[in-house]
């Protein structure tokens, strides 16, 4: 599979993780989520490899004893999970952030299309459906159109919150990538788990969002305003906005969760095999 953002290793050990979900969430069929449908006929569709954690009695013990492989049997009555891909390609997040918010959302779609899940991908401002992807052999159109993401223009959370839940279909899961270097953040948030569906708010940040490396006399310029601020950073104003910036941000991680979604914290520097498989699972994104 050709892949730009992800590596082929990091893609195989993606193949086990599974998005975590708290609801039972009606969608289409022939996906591997428990659906809320009551009376539906448990239709035989297909195999996949077992992975630790999946229900014992789904393995398939001819296949066992004539192919000596774990195989799970898939029945066309589970729901798959509509995964919104919500990805802030505003001007704050030009350069590594939207890199790392481009490549996380590669990697949530690529779990959610092995398990043939629908993913769409959403990006400022929302003036169009976004893009629509199915299936394992879909991995490669999604891989391209992230990685082709280019960042401008300001930060619309609350229009783009209110757009994405006044398009049709099944409530699903909306992920948010975004460094919500916005003062709509909080509005926009609250609005995202409407219609019982989930959120997840991935927070991508720089180190020097939260602990710049500047110092003296300098005229700041706002990246999606252009809005200019003369300042004079001493080492005490410089602490004080390191205190600022991270309450901001455990603020953001308390919104989310009060809203019932899933919050993870991430750096454009950090490692991202160990995002994905230590840092969101940790967090409950991925199981």
């Amino acid at each position: 599979m050709e892949a730009t953002l992800l590596s082929p290793r990091l893609l195989a050990r993606l193949e086990r993780l599974q998005l975590v979900t708290r609801r039972r969430l009606a969608g289409g069929l022939a996906g591997e989520h428990r659906s809320p449908r009551h009376g539906s006929s448990l239709d035989f569709a297909d195999f996949r490899e077992y992975y630790p954690g999946d229900d014992l009695r789904r393995i398939d013990l001819n296949a066992l004893a004539r192919l000596d492989r774990l195989l799970v049997k898939l029945f066309d009555a589970e729901d798959e999970l509509t995964l919104r891909l919500l990805v802030d390609t505003s001007a704050s997040m030009s350069g590594p952030k939207l890199k790392r918010a481009a490549e996380l959302a590669a990697a949530l779609g690529f779990c959610a299309l092995v398990r043939r899940d629908v993913v769409s991908v959403h990006t400022f401002p929302l003036d169009r459906p976004g893009p629509r992807f199915r299936g394992r052999s879909a991995a490669v159109g999604l891989f391209r159109h992230l990685d082709a993401l280019e960042a401008g223009g300001d930060t619309p959370l609350v229009a783009a919150a209110d757009r994405l839940l006044g398009q049709p279909g099944p409530p699903g899961m909306t992920v948010v990538f975004s460094d919500l270097l916005t003062a709509e953040w909080d509005a926009g948030i609250r609005r995202l788990p409407a219609r019982r569906g989930e959120l997840a708010v991935v927070h991508v940040l720089e180190p020097t969002d939260l602990e710049p490396d500047l110092s003296g006399d300098l005229e700041l310029v706002d990246a999606e305003t252009g809005a200019r601020l003369e300042v004079s950073l001493t080492a005490s104003v410089l602490a004080d906005y390191r205190t600022l910036a991270h309450r901001w941000a455990d603020d953001v991680a308390g919104r989310v969760r009060a809203t019932g979604g899933t919050y993870v914290r991430v750096s454009s520097t950090d490692d991202l095999e160990k995002l994905l498989l230590g840092t969101a699972r940790d967090q409950g994104l991925v199981r």
